[in-house]
């Protein structure tokens, strides 16, 4: 027993040690070889083809199936399976991604939707061939350079010889290790008018073209590299009053997609949907109901601030050369892949060149042979060497005309010749031919020769043959700057308990102030003059003895503040006037001069800078004679939050009464038109429509023969088919010429604008219907070409003054007819003279892309209804008593 457990023992000691093996190396190196295996063979397109690895091997494989019938696309991707070791799934995926493409893939079946997302059906129940376009620009053997397939049974191409920007035109995405790509999709078309300009050494631009259409702003697309963006947009519209209508979605969402968003959106309380019906089919078509009293507007921009109605895409343009991944601009792909088919252009000319040498050099000499008899010469020969020499002899006395020296091969294909075709040989028709090949010859040295005009027609070539139907589907616009805080529907209501300084939307049985959403920030005062920004919360502290509580409007010059405080205990009295712009949130300003015991007597925020007249009352102090004296606001300059103030009294005040209502004391705004963005703004972009106090309106007359008026407000949304767009003038007549399809005649008429809140059609609700000119002119002018009649003679143009035409009548008046002759055309022609009445010109001043008026002023004018300015609590006096 002991024995063994000594043997044991010294069989334990005599193990070796374990040993510590280092894989840093290992990894380095297999994770090295496993990142380019990834970015080479799998993710990143090749820059000669424009095909990732699977792509090209499954059009190498239609192109072996190929016989102008529909393959099941499960025996496609069988056939693959030869060159591509991943297996069905990754090859049927990218054949279904590039059959949804409709370039290079004749589909049949459910091939999926795009705009939908949902999936085709199983590989066994669609078919697919090659299109026309594939089989034209894809394949040529001959100058197809060949690898073995991965098992090294096949033989497959390493890249296919595409005569087109093929890259550019399906696009491309791809995921590496460490590495990405994503090119995107363009035009087809315009590829090819790009390749040309290119050929022809003019300079050209590329921009994306999606599939499923939308806009885009491609502002700052940055030609496709890293660093660029480009954004997308749905096409939204106003389908009636309270619908809207989606018919284009962005690149990369779906409808289903897109109506989840939104569903998300609306139960965040973003925006308020009364319902959504999806009708897509073939075309895009989702309906968006509104509840009444939601602003169409204002739903379309949140829907772009809020949902994957608006995306932004990052371009990144990565393709393979030499087996290396580079980064490339769309412009250096395109450049790249252009002079790449005018190589193979070359090469398909060249190799054509040589095989049409050799058939007329055959062709010659078969016409020497059988026509000089030579084949007599070889009767008596006994071997195959005397064979070839006797008809070697035979043909050198007439081949000095040949452009090469005749080899045994040609003296061996010669003997093959059989002879019933030397007995039925016709020298005529040899001629001919040979004469032929010379003429084929001499046309394509002309196409080496003009090697670029050759490329030129056959990139013309290629568009009319196949870009018919491939016309841009993405509209490109610059888009405006959507603020969120600006268009979120408001769905919480903010509360105050002023005394103990509490605020928030949890507050609901303290004062109600406004309503709000999460996203907005909120502006207080306190009675001690401090005053801060900070997020909706449902309960925040801010300080005790609130005064005023709103919504904060980053950069709002038109809100101005005034206010009267006391500076410190027993101190002079100051007033000043300022706006809040900018602040840090959640930090505390002091409007006073910071001294303990300063207390605010009176504030009032006026949101288009009114300036009220107050009143101060004196405490009995002393021998104070006057202790009632006014003060009026306007006198005051606005400045800064920080500024000190001047000084009202020295004595110590009672209170401060409102006395008298202030008018805005800051010039009317100018607002301009950015025809690029179809939208108003301040920031002098566009066409400058005018200079608008609070009651001004735009006048809108549109294609159809409808006319309205609404307040300038920056978040309101233009139609497309707008023929007018200015400052109302209620008491300018508009004039207008119209068809009327019941009369068969045109009508004049002018009329003035009698309900402004009201949009109303002022031509024929007939469909044929049709505005013909419209002008707002006082004194419009038109003149009327007629018509040649046949055995009359040829009435002379007239011109004709509308305001003497007609008097001005109501909208819904018929008008006067035109004539009664028939009309070839009516041209506008300058008006005559108007001298306007005077009017005192607004002073250039910074202005802020605020909303045109506030909250209680909108309702105010879109009502129509006169309240007392008293009643609202964005401008009325607080009080305070010391």
């Amino acid at each position: 027993m002991e024995e063994n457990q000594e043997e044991a023992k010294d069989e334990h000691l005599e193990q070796p040690k374990e040993e510590l093996i280092k894989v840093t190396g290992m990894y380095k190196d297999w994770f090295l070889d496993y990142a380019s295996y990834v970015i080479l063979e799998r993710a990143v397109p090749a820059m000669e083809d424009g095909f990732k690895p699977v792509q090209r091997r499954i059009m190498h494989s239609m192109k072996d199936l190929d016989d102008g019938r529909y393959n099941k696309v499960a025996n496609i991707v069988g056939h693959t399976m030869q060159y591509h070791p991943h297996g069905d799934a990754s090859i049927g995926d990218a054949m279904v991604q590039m059959g949804q493409k409709d370039i290079l893939i004749d589909t049949q079946g459910n091939w999926g939707n795009i705009l939908t997302g949902d999936r085709s059906a199983a590989p066994r129940y669609i078919e697919a061939r090659l299109s026309k376009f594939a089989l034209e620009v894809l394949f040529n053997p001959k100058l197809t350079e060949w690898q073995l397939s991965y098992d090294g049974r096949k033989k497959e191409p390493v890249n296919l010889p595409v005569k087109f920007p093929m890259l550019l035109a399906q696009g491309a995405e791809g995921i590496a290790v460490g590495l990405s790509t994503r090119v995107l999709p363009h035009n087809f078309n315009e590829l090819i008018d790009a390749s040309i300009k290119h050929l022809k050494g003019k300079k050209f631009t590329l921009f994306p073209d999606f599939p499923t259409g939308g806009i885009a702003d491609i502002s700052n697309y940055n030609d496709g590299m890293r660093g660029g963006r480009v954004r997308v947009r749905a096409k939204i519209s106003q389908y009636d009053k309270n619908t809207l209508a989606i018919t284009e979605i962005p690149y990369g969402t779906t409808t289903t997609s897109l109506i989840d968003s939104i569903l998300k959106a609306n139960d965040k309380g973003k925006i308020k949907v009364k319902k959504i019906e999806d009708n897509t089919a073939a075309e895009v078509e989702i309906l968006i109901h509104l509840p009444n009293n939601i602003s169409p507007d204002r739903t379309i921009d949140a829907l772009y601030a809020f949902t994957y109605c608006e995306n932004s895409i990052a371009p990144l343009g990565c393709v393979i050369i030499d087996n290396k991944p580079i980064f490339l601009g769309v412009s250096e792909i395109l450049r790249s892949s252009t002079d790449h088919t005018l190589h193979l252009l070359k090469r398909e000319l060249e190799i054509t060149l040589d095989e049409l040498e050799e058939q007329w050099h055959f062709s010659s000499l078969e016409r020497i042979f059988i026509e000089k008899r030579i084949y007599r010469e070889i009767e008596e020969e006994e071997t195959w060497d005397g064979v070839i020499n006797a008809i070697d002899e035979g043909l050198k006395p007439h081949i000095k005309h040949l452009k090469r020296a005749v080899t045994r091969e040609d003296i061996t294909r010669l003997t093959e010749i059989r002879i019933k075709r030397i007995s039925k040989f016709d020298l005529d028709k040899a001629q001919q031919k040979i004469e032929s090949l010379e003429d084929e010859i001499a046309n394509v040295k002309h196409h080496l020769d003009h090697l670029v005009d050759y490329a030129v027609a056959y990139f013309t070539k290629l568009k009319k043959d196949y870009g018919q139907e491939k016309d841009r589907k993405t509209e490109l616009r610059i888009f405006d700057d959507i603020e969120a805080t600006k268009v979120v529907i408001r769905n919480s209501k903010l509360y105050v308990n002023r005394k103990e300084g509490f605020i928030g939307t949890a507050l609901k049985k303290d004062e109600y102030v406004t309503d709000c959403s999460d996203i907005d920030d909120i502006i207080c005062f306190t009675a001690d003059g401090k005053m801060m920004v900070t997020k909706v919360d449902t309960k925040t502290f801010i300080g005790k003895d609130i005064i005023h509580v709103a919504i904060f409007k980053k950069k709002d010059k038109r809100t101005i503040y005034n206010m009267i405080y006391r500076d410190g205990k027993g101190g002079a009295s100051y007033i000043k006037r300022f706006s809040v712009t900018s602040v840090t949130r959640d930090r505390e300003y002091d409007l006073t001069q910071g001294k303990k015991d300063s207390k605010v007597h009176y504030f009032t925020a006026n949101p288009n800078g009114e300036a009220e007249v107050v009143t101060i009352f004196l405490r009995q102090v002393g021998s104070i004679k006057k202790l009632k004296f006014d003060v009026d606001f306007a006198d005051m300059l606005i400045k800064g939050r920080n500024v000190k103030g001047n000084i009202v009294t020295k004595y110590a005040v009672k209170r401060v009464e409102l006395k008298e209502e202030g008018v805005s004391t800051l010039k009317p705004r100018r607002i301009w038109f950015d025809e690029t963005v179809k939208r108003l703004n301040v920031d002098e972009r566009g066409e400058l429509l005018g200079e608008f106090r609070g009651e001004d309106r735009i006048l809108i007359v549109t294609q159809d023969g409808t006319a309205k008026t609404i307040i300038p407000e920056l978040t309101t949304r233009f139609d497309e088919e707008m023929v007018v767009l200015e400052k109302w003038v209620p008491k300018k007549p508009i004039s207008a010429i119209y068809w009327e399809p019941e009369k068969e005649r045109f009508y004049v008429k002018r009329f003035l604008i009698e309900n402004p809140d009201k949009e109303e059609k002022f031509i024929s609700e007939h469909e044929n219907s049709y505005l013909e000119l419209v002008s707002t002119d006082y004194y419009p002018q038109a003149e009327i070409v007629f018509s040649k009649q046949r055995g009359k003679e040829q009435r002379p143009n007239e011109e004709v003054n509308i305001e003497e035409f007609i008097s001005v009548k109501g909208i819904k008046a018929l008008g006067n007819q035109l004539t009664t002759d028939k009309v070839k055309q009516i041209n506008p022609l300058e008006p005559l003279p108007y001298e306007e009445e005077d009017e005192t010109p607004a002073e250039d001043i910074e202005v802020v892309d605020d909303e045109a008026v506030s909250d209680e002023k909108n309702k105010l004018n879109i009502v129509g209804k006169k309240e007392d300015k008293a009643d609202s609590s964005e401008s009325q006096g607080t009080l305070f008593d010391e």
